[in-house]
């Protein structure tokens, strides 16, 4: 069977961790976390990165900075993981979904305006599969309606717009490093801020509401309950796993986006029967994820169900928020929803990650034509 997704794992992961189980600190910001932090600041240019124990964990946290509350709208994609809105839903606003562009499944930036209303306190956009949504159009939405730009970059480390990097382009940005990601920590996530002033509040956020990490730094003699936070703060052993993907995070980028160019160049001779994935100017992809969009919904089960009998684990993904329970409780849809179901019913995801072998890659390509050879 070839797996959907391995999680990856460079050789130095369990070197880091036994270190810190030496060093007797496994508790979070020790040796591991500050690294990775520091990384992340070097490559995005994001003045203070944090990382967290998930980034539906970092997306709270920007809900806190952001100050949402009761009778607060965000406005954010419905075709998007869960955490997205639950984050600001958990603040008690309402979240507010727009369609997608079917291009690139990201939020159509041309109908954020019409949703914008006087309670409005945010926009959240998603990095769908790594490729940047039109931030220009977001940002400029943003500041002429006096709102935050939260960016929900889960997919989108490694990944740029226009010269900058997913995640720090907004207010604020959020990063995935669940084990489903192109760098793991089996759990676990990062809050970047563009405001380096943020940083105490998001600290003392991060560390349950106190001044901890102040004291730490000798900052003050006694830390002390300062504000509503929680605990963010991921293990040490946790980051030390992480850091030792970090340091090669050149090579697996570039192995996965190896892997994302052999399925766009074998495939692209199926155009007349599948949709392939695109990437508008100016947008520089992480390969997250490599799907194709099929005729209909029935089609995807049909081809979905074919490649598992040949030992191809594909997946679909998100269905749209506005449909679930909770989105009709939590939300609305602003405007039609021309794109979100009709497109989402059409998305399979083929297996990418560090490891696949070029055999493994043309063996699911060679699949996928012979499902449609019939």
């Amino acid at each position: 069977m070839i797996n959907f997704n391995v999680p990856p794992f460079t050789g130095k992961e369990l070197e880091y961790i036994k270190e810190c189980v030496e060093a007797q600190k496994i508790c979070g910001d020790g040796k591991y976390t500050k690294l990775c932090n520091a990384w992340i600041e070097e490559r995005t240019g994001t003045a203070k990165a944090l990382l967290t124990t998930s980034c539906t964990h970092a997306t709270e946290m920007a809900a806190l900075l952001a100050d949402i509350g009761p009778g607060d709208e965000v406005i954010m994609p419905s075709y998007t993981f869960v955490s997205t809105a639950d984050a600001f839903v958990l603040r008690g606003a309402t979240a507010v979904f727009v369609d997608v562009r079917p291009d690139t499944m990201n939020i159509d930036e041309q109908l954020i305006e019409a949703a914008v209303t006087e309670k409005t306190k945010a926009i959240v956009p998603v990095h769908y599969a790594g490729v940047s949504c039109e931030m220009d159009t977001i940002c400029d939405i943003a500041k002429r309606h006096g709102l935050y730009v939260i960016e929900d970059a889960a997919q989108g480390i490694m990944a740029s717009y226009k010269g900058k990097a997913l995640g720090a382009i907004g207010d604020m940005g959020c990063f995935s490093f669940h084990e489903t990601k192109n760098f793991s920590m089996g759990e676990g996530g990062a809050i970047l801020l563009k405001d380096a002033g943020l940083a105490d509040r998001a600290e003392i956020i991060r560390e349950k509401g106190t001044d901890r990490s102040r004291f730490f730094r000798g900052q003050v003699d006694k830390y002390t309950w300062q504000a509503a936070g929680s605990s963010y703060l991921p293990s040490d052993m946790n980051a030390a796993y992480l850091y030792a993907q970090l340091e090669m995070a050149d090579e697996i980028t570039e192995f996965r986006i190896n892997i994302w160019n052999t399925y766009y160049r074998e495939l692209k001779e199926l155009e007349d029967r599948i949709e392939l994935p695109t990437v508008p100017e100016g947008c520089v992809h992480n390969a997250h994820m490599f799907y194709i969009k099929t005729k209909d919904g029935e089609e995807r089960s049909r081809l979905k169900a074919f490649l598992g009998e040949k030992g191809i684990l594909a997946v679909s993904h998100y269905v749209p928020l506005h449909s679930a329970p909770a989105g009709i409780k939590y939300g609305r849809f602003s405007g039609e929803d021309r794109y979100t179901t009709k497109e989402s019913e059409r998305l399979l995801r083929l297996p990418l990650y560090w490891g696949l072998t070029e055999e493994q890659n043309m063996y699911i390509i060679n699949m996928v034509r012979e499902f449609y050879s019939h």
